[in-house]
């Protein structure tokens, strides 16, 4: 069997930001009047969704909440987090994430971002990180309910 495309996670793969988003989160919960407890972090929201991570706070902490309540939530870290990216002199992309994609394209092989990373925050990335030139955005109608409209899959050529 040939090896036809090559699918990347986002967060922790092509960007290492997991410190990022942890000190997103917690200010998030300080504006909620809530703290992040140790090991919360990692509990509810490693390898989870924005939406995902603070319902699942939210929820352990028995406090109501609503798809707009989340939906505010979730606009204000993204908000914060595309902020602090900015502000960034250099972003925290592995080391040899550009080489491999580079390497990839000239194989001719298909590459996705496979990711529930908002829809926003991936093309900040791919496009300050200057890997927009092997992009080609075929931007997909999510069909599931629990699949936020934000997330998104990106195949490159």
């Amino acid at each position: 069997m040939t090896l036809k495309a090559v699918l990347f996670d986002f967060n922790g793969v092509i960007i290492n930001d997991e410190f990022l988003h942890e000190k997103l989160i917690e200010q998030v919960l300080i504006d909620e009047n809530l703290l992040l407890r140790p090991g919360e972090y990692n509990q509810f929201c490693l390898g989870r969704s924005d939406r995902a991570c603070l319902e699942n706070i939210l929820t352990e902490r028995s406090r109501y909440i609503n798809e707009g309540y989340l939906d505010q939530l979730i606009k204000r870290k993204a908000l914060a987090y595309q902020q602090q990216l900015e502000s960034l002199e250099e972003l925290p992309i592995y080391s040899d994430t550009i080489d491999f994609i580079s390497q990839v394209a000239k194989a001719n092989l298909k590459m996705a971002v496979v990711s529930g990373a908002l829809r926003s925050e991936i093309e900040l990335v791919l496009n300050k990180a200057n890997l927009d030139d092997f992009l080609r955005q075929l931007f997909l109608e999510m069909m599931s309910k629990l699949v936020s409209q934000n997330q998104m899959l990106i195949y490159w050529q």
